[in-house]
Formats: C-alpha cells, sequence, structure tokens
C-alpha cells in the first residue's frame, strides 16, 4: 500500500485506498433489506408462540355468574339451588364446584372433569354423566332415577341414600364408591347386563 509524507512531521502515513473504504461501508439499501428480515422473523416467532399458547390452552376460564356451556372451568363455583334443568355442560371443568339442591334434571355432563364435586340433594334425574370423571364426588340423597353413568369414574364417590334407581353403570370405575342405603333398583350394573332387582337397597342384588 503507498505511503506519502506527512507535512507536519515528515513521518510517512498509510492512505486508504478509496475501494476499501467503500466495501466497508454498508448501503442503506442493505440496511433496511436486514431490517425488514429482522421485523420479519420477529413476526413469525411471535405468531408461532401464540399459536403454541391457543395448542396449550385448557378449559376457558369462565365467571361463576356465566350462563353454563360446554367445555368451560368452572372450577370452584357455587350453583347450589340453581335451575339448570337441561343444560349443556359437556366437557366442562367442574372440580370442586357445588350443586346443592340444584335441579340438574336432563342435563348433559357428558365427559366433565369433576373431581371432589358436590351433587347433596340435588336433582340429576335421566343426566347424562357419560365418561364423566367424577372421582371423590358426592351425590348423597341426589335424585338421580334414570341417570347414566356409562363409563363414568365413580371411584370413591358418596351415594349415600341417593335414588340410583334405573340408572346406567355400564364400564363404570366403582372403586371405594359408597352406596349406603341407596335406592338401586332396576339400575344396570358395570358389565352392562345384570340388572339389579327390585329393593336392591345399598347393593345391588
Amino acid at each position: 500500500m503507498p505511503f506519502a509524507a506527512s507535512p507536519q512531521r515528515g513521518r510517512p502515513h498509510q492512505v486508504e485506498d478509496p475501494l476499501v473504504r467503500m466495501s466497508h461501508r454498508r448501503r442503506p439499501a442493505d440496511t433496511a433489506a436486514v431490517s425488514d428480515h429482522a421485523r420479519l422473523r420477529r413476526r413469525l416467532l411471535a405468531g408461532a408462540v401464540g399459536w403454541a399458547a391457543l395448542a396449550w390452552a385448557g378449559p376457558a376460564l369462565a365467571d361463576c355468574t356465566d350462563p353454563p356451556i360446554p367445555g368451560v372451568d368452572y372450577s370452584d363455583c357455587s350453583f347450589d339451588r340453581g335451575d339448570l334443568s337441561g343444560v349443556n355442560l359437556t366437557e366442562a371443568r367442574l372440580r370442586g364446584a357445588t350443586f346443592l339442591r340444584a335441579d340438574l334434571s336432563g342435563a348433559n355432563l357428558s365427559g366433565v372433569e369433576a373431581y371432589n364435586t358436590k351433587f347433596i340433594s340435588a336433582d340429576v334425574t335421566g343426566a347424562n354423566f357419560t365418561n364423566a370423571e367424577l372421582y371423590q364426588s358426592d351425590f348423597s340423597r341426589a335424585q338421580a332415577e334414570n341417570a347414566s353413568f356409562v363409563g363414568a369414574d365413580l371411584r370413591a364417590v358418596e351415594f349415600y341414600s341417593a335414588n340410583l334407581r334405573g340408572v346406567d353403570m355400564t364400564d363404570a370405575q366403582l372403586g371405594g364408591a359408597s352406596f349406603t342405603n341407596a335406592d338401586l333398583s332396576g339400575a344396570t350394573w358395570t358389565d352392562g347386563n345384570y340388572v339389579c332387582s327390585e329393593g336392591s337397597i345399598g347393593r345391588c342384588m
């Protein structure tokens, strides 16, 4: 590379090649392109995160005063003495909710997640609990005549003095369930074939 004498001190100093100087400069167009590319990457990343959040999200959380609808999270809500006859709560989350003396006759509660839920003295006549997860729930003194518990998880469920006449318990899990004083007359038992005889109180006979 050529050198020239410095007029101040007579020392040679390096003269930068103009072509080299230009090669190290970033043109405005290049800067804009890189900026656009970065923004696009950020947008794509944000979109991916958003879709991932939706994919992993559980049931929508509802206020306890919202009208009952399918697939919504009503955990720990109180529906005591409410008129919920015929409502559709399919696959709703009802963990720890209470339905004391509520009217759920003819309601669709298939596939609900209702661990430790209280249906004490509730009217669930003809209600559909197919494939419901009802572990440790309480149906003491409930009116459940002709209700369907097909495939339901009824482990450790309390049915003290409940009216279970004509219920269908085909394929239900009954480990640890209590039927003290419950009326099981005409109930279809877990094998789907045996029907409890008239006067089956506390156990299927």
